[in-house]
């Protein structure tokens, strides 16, 4: 299974739909803010949800729901990254509710070379975020610094650093060596 891509794998114009979706819980929503220490009661508080706010319901905490979609993309997009550069731009256009799933695609809006380092380049892409009835809530622009084909090759390969598993009292070796 791939894992990222290196800078020559990107098209401009291609597009990416993660999978699988998140079905968020209450329970994800706030073990992520307790721990960002976002203790807004529009996240937190059902009773206030319900009585003051337009939705009246909790909302899921935006930051967690680009969270989210960020990782989804990483097989796609940022799995080889050799650094993320830039969040461009995050707009939450729609809220995201207790028990709504949710799904993620990626375009590549650009690519180029490093101007500094041969081995290098840097793609540009737009993530979007939307629920099981096809809502887009969130959209995102990042740069992605990535490695060309001889930066891995380099460096180990698809796998680098992986370790050779070492025969032992345990486990022999592979079967028939």
């Amino acid at each position: 299974m791939q894992f990222g891509r290196s800078y020559e794998e990107f098209e401009v114009g291609a597009t990416y739909k993660h999978w699988p979706g998140k079905t968020v819980t209450e329970y994800d929503d706030h073990l992520f803010c307790l721990l960002t220490m976002n203790h807004h009661p529009l996240h937190l508080d059902v009773h206030y949800a319900e009585e003051t706010t337009q939705f009246g319901k909790n909302v899921v905490v935006g930051n967690y729901v680009y969270s989210i979609l960020l990782g989804m993309s990483v097989p796609d997009i940022s799995g080889k990254a050799i650094a993320n550069l830039e969040i461009e731009s995050l707009r939450h256009v729609a809220p995201t509710f207790h028990g709504d799933t949710l799904y993620g695609e990626t375009t590549v809006l650009d690519k180029w070379e490093s101007t500094s380092k041969d081995d290098r380049g840097v793609v540009h892409v737009e993530t979007i975020g939307y629920n099981q009835d096809g809502k887009v809530v969130c959209i995102f622009r990042r740069k992605v610094m990535v490695p060309k084909e001889n930066y891995l090759t380099a460096r180990g390969g698809e796998q680098p650093g992986r370790p050779v598993p070492q025969p032992d009292k345990n486990w022999s070796g592979p079967a028939g060596a």
